[in-house]
């Protein structure tokens, strides 16, 4: 958990001071500073959890009823690598609305309560248990039914208010 606090923190603290680089180049009247700002804006977006949830949800549906050593070729192939874009991705938008509302932008922070953030905590929180659900036969076939559940919702669901 340490390891993907101080990941997260890193990322957040690297986006925001390269959000703030193209802040300050923007403010000057570059044009280079607003298209370094569109960049790193489009990189994530709250809606962007949603399919990657679908794949991770997946791939624990899978760890619940695979064998132990498939199953950790799926930990560490398939939902290693999706929890630590999660990580990335959340950091990066963190880090680029903290470094504008540094800039005056004081609505932005506003932006962090979308509710579509929940599916990276519900993928984060998942891979924190994933070891406590392996090891009870009981919770192995609860969780198998409730990750596909959640998998199918991901994947055919709208999600729209």
């Amino acid at each position: 958990m340490s390891k993907a606090l101080s990941s997260f923190a890193l990322v957040a603290v690297f986006t925001a001071l390269l959000m703030a680089l193209s802040l300050t180049v923007a403010r000057h009247g570059y044009p280079y500073g607003v298209i370094g700002a569109r960049r790193l804006d489009n990189i994530a977006d709250a809606a962007t959890f949603i399919p990657l949830a679908a794949v991770y949800f997946f791939s624990a549906m899978l760890m619940m009823i695979l064998p132990i050593r498939a199953a950790s070729i799926v930990l560490t192939h398939a939902a290693d690598a999706i929890f630590w874009a999660v990580i990335v991705l959340f950091a990066t938008i963190v880090g680029g609305l903290v470094a504008r509302w540094a800039f005056g932008q004081s609505g932005m922070l506003s932006a962090l309560l979308n509710w579509r953030f929940l599916f990276a905590v519900a993928i984060v929180g998942c891979h924190f248990v994933m070891n406590e659900l392996r090891r009870n036969v009981l919770l192995r076939s609860l969780f198998f039914v409730i990750f596909a559940a959640a998998t199918l919702a991901c994947l055919f669901w709208s999600f729209t208010l």
